[in-house]
């Protein structure tokens, strides 16, 4: 039996039935879920919308598994409660759903874009990412930006090359969640890119305090007394303050005093944390890893693995493609297998 060629009663009425629901009570401003708009037309489901369709592949894709081993802010850290990409993904996904839910838009496009936004991170974070923008640079004058890479994974790299074939919304989303990006067209797509910033602060300052990086007492005074001490009870206040002047002024926005504080605590995030001593003491590491891998498949791009992307793609794409789906982990292995030596390595 084919449920899509014979739809049962629910199926059947499902779409209706889920769009009026929509008009009665979403905003104005809210993106609908109907009608799909995607590259290549399909069919639509009988009990999911095209947007929890999207929600969907993302979650089932491999390079939303990979998300597990991928560096948020520290390298390869010994312990069990430190975020990786997958938790941080999935925190930015828990407070963009509260946010449009209490701005009645369409938690379902603030879902999907949340899970997919990071799709395209290299290994090691956002100091990989600096590495491999470098070695392109160098070598074959391009850029690599990863909001721009995560794009490319679910239009391309995803089901053998097939791509994810995912709504217009959720692309425009994900390629546009960084503050370097053009501003997305979706009051959804705005709330990922905010509350983006809004999780990694936090939950960074939790992990840089568990890792004894900083202290307490280190935090800045005059964002702490704004916002609070506790990681959740800041959140509990940004996220407060964007819902209700988002509310007034019809678009996703800051209140002036919680937007300095937080852009204040983002600057002395990255002098102490993101730039400190402890993550410029692997950078030296990471420079020579990356630098390393790709060089050597930038020389032979035979060495890649099953062609290395996408058919037609040329050296240059090819040897970021596969660096850039590399989780830590391999990566350090395949760095190992090339420059320890066999009887070391025994």
């Amino acid at each position: 039996m084919d449920p899509h060629a014979q739809p049962g009663p629910v199926a059947a009425a499902f779409a209706e039935r889920r769009a009026a629901l929509e008009e009665r009570t979403l905003a104005p401003a809210a993106a609908r879920s109907w009608p799909a708009r995607r590259r290549v037309p399909e069919p639509d489901c009988g009990l999911r919308s095209p947007l929890q369709r999207d929600r969907d592949r993302i979650v089932h894709s491999k390079a939303f598994r990979r998300l597990k081993h991928k560096t948020q802010v520290f390298v390869a850290p010994e312990g069990d409660h430190y975020r990786t990409r997958l938790t941080h993904t999935i925190e930015v996904t828990q407070i963009a759903r509260t946010v449009a839910r209490a701005l009645r838009l369409n938690e379902d496009l603030a879902e999907a874009i949340g899970l997919g936004h990071d799709l395209g991170h290299p290994p090691f974070g956002h100091i990989g990412e600096g590495f491999l923008d470098a070695c392109l640079q160098e070598r074959f004058g391009r850029e690599f930006r990863h909001y721009e890479h995560s794009l490319r994974v679910v239009d391309v790299l995803e089901r053998d090359g097939a791509g994810l074939n995912l709504g217009e919304d959720v692309r425009n989303g994900i390629a546009c969640h960084s503050g370097r990006a053009p501003l997305p067209r979706t009051l959804e797509g705005r709330i990922v890119r905010l509350v983006d910033r809004v999780a990694y602060l936090n939950h960074d300052i939790d992990d840089a305090l568990r890792a004894g990086v900083i202290g307490e007492p280190d935090l800045p005074a005059g964002p702490i007394a704004v916002l609070g001490r506790s990681g959740s009870r800041r959140i509990d206040v940004l996220v407060h303050d964007l819902v209700e002047h988002s509310e007034r002024a019809g678009d996703i926005v800051q209140g002036d005093e919680a937007g300095a504080a937080m852009d204040e605590l983002r600057t002395w995030m990255f002098e102490h944390v993101y730039l400190g001593p402890q993550a410029r003491a692997e950078h030296e590491r990471i420079r020579r890893v990356i630098g390393t891998l790709f060089a050597h498949y930038a020389d032979d791009p035979e060495r890649i693995p099953d062609g290395g992307g996408a058919p037609g793609a040329d050296t240059a794409q090819r040897v970021t493609d596969y660096l850039a789906g590399m989780t830590d982990r391999y990566c350090i292995r395949v760095f190992e297998e090339l420059t320890v030596p066999e009887s070391f390595a025994a």
